[in-house]
């Protein structure tokens, strides 16, 4: 799977990374816009600017012939509607995007209980929301990975099955189920499906002649961000769980069985013979970015003393809404009292983050379903902030 998948480009916000074997590179992206309250979008030709960057910046660093394939990662459920020739007929939505809540009854009424599409920020609900506003044009249905994989190949309507989970595929089936139908969603609008690493295509004569990349690079078939962070991070043997902090943080643990409770944000995304088990919070690293810049929270993370008490008791969130480890739609943030020491907020930041969930997790079936997958050991993974380590560890896996 890793020779496979390797060198991968990586779509990710707020930021583009490109790891080969011997060099990786990253550009900076435009912040996500956010018009109105629950709303997340952003222009997709900002991410086909930052990958052609990207694939030139590793031209230049290794040999041309070596670069033999290309998979492209990107944020779960985030998704655009296109025409067939790939030009976006709507704005991306992104990941934490929830502005299609009511869809939500209509997809009650006919997805099975277990489905992980039953969340606003699902990309079935975005899909039956952006639909609306495009009338009768046929459209593609396209998740990040699968618009950047598009324009790399210059053929759209491909994506993986760990991408199109939140869009309604069966990992069990390897198929589109037919309640689809009753939502009234073109079968020929969505993605053909292919399994994580197999053949997608080529380099378009295009691409190849803008990044001098040559044109029997294959394009395999990518993955969602968060899994690719899992396999990054070492995840091989049954029972490995990998925590990774983004603009979300995550927890995944790989199983030999699939769980599912969409009521506490638990799903499972198959990768060959195995499952990756696992859920998102929104409380995440988005978070503490729109409080802090990166000097800041350098300047600050070396000052951090766990062993004294904040008094605070926050519940970080830029939005009202959480999926992890409760399925919440309406959950608020709390963010106050907001001390005078930003010492002491950031370090109510980190706190917060993983004792929240610890508290959650204890109080719900969230916590025993993901022991049931199998887990007994964790991918220890150098961490970069000493926030981040008390973090993680609060999770329970260190």
């Amino acid at each position: 799977m890793a020779s496979t998948l390797a060198p991968p480009a990586a779509g990710a916000l707020p930021s583009m990374a490109s790891v080969g074997w011997w060099t990786e590179t990253a550009v900076d992206l435009s912040s996500p816009l956010h018009p109105f309250a629950a709303a997340s979008e952003q222009d997709p030709e900002l991410w086909w600017q930052a990958s052609l960057e990207v694939l030139l910046v590793l031209r230049e660093r290794l040999d041309k012939h070596s670069i033999r394939s290309i998979a492209v990662d990107g944020t779960s459920a985030t998704l655009l509607l296109a025409d067939p020739a790939g030009r976006p007929l709507t704005p991306a939505l992104m990941y934490n995007d929830s502005r299609s809540r009511a869809e939500l009854p209509r997809i009650a009424a006919v997805a099975p209980a277990s489905s992980p599409v039953h969340s606003a920020s699902s990309s079935l609900a975005k899909l039956l929301h952006l639909q609306r506003k495009i009338g009768d044009q046929p459209f593609l249905a396209l998740h990040q990975a699968d618009w950047i994989l598009g324009r790399l190949c210059g053929r759209f309507g491909i994506s993986d099955a760990n991408n199109c989970l939140k869009l309604g595929f069966d990992p069990q089936t390897r198929e589109w189920p037919e309640w689809l139908e009753r939502l009234d969603v073109p079968f020929d609008a969505l993605p053909q499906v292919r399994q994580p690493g197999e053949i997608a295509g080529r380099l378009s004569d295009d691409t190849a002649q803008a990044t001098g990349i040559p044109g029997c690079c294959r394009l395999v078939s990518g993955t969602t961000d968060s899994n690719a962070a899992t396999l990054a991070a070492g995840a091989s043997e049954i029972g490995d769980a990998v925590t990774s902090l983004g603009s979300t943080l995550v927890l995944k643990i790989l199983s030999e069985r699939p769980v599912s409770a969409p009521e506490y944000g638990v799903y499972s995304h198959r990768l060959g013979d195995h499952w990756l088990v696992g859920g998102a919070s929104n409380s995440g690293g988005a978070v503490c970015a729109a409080h802090f810049s990166q000097e800041q929270m350098g300047q600050l993370s070396e000052a951090l003393n766990f062993a004294q008490p904040t008094g605070l008791d926050y519940y970080p969130l830029l939005q009202p809404g959480e999926r992890f480890p409760l399925n919440d739609p309406e959950k608020p943030a709390h963010l106050s009292p907001r001390p005078e020491q930003d010492l002491r907020f950031f370090q109510g930041f980190w706190r917060a983050s993983p004792a929240s969930r610890w508290r959650d997790m204890r109080c719900c079936s969230a916590w025993g379903l993901l022991h049931q997958s199998g887990s007994s050991r964790s991918v220890v993974v150098p961490p970069i902030n000493p926030g981040w380590r008390f973090a993680s560890s609060n999770w329970g896996y260190r």
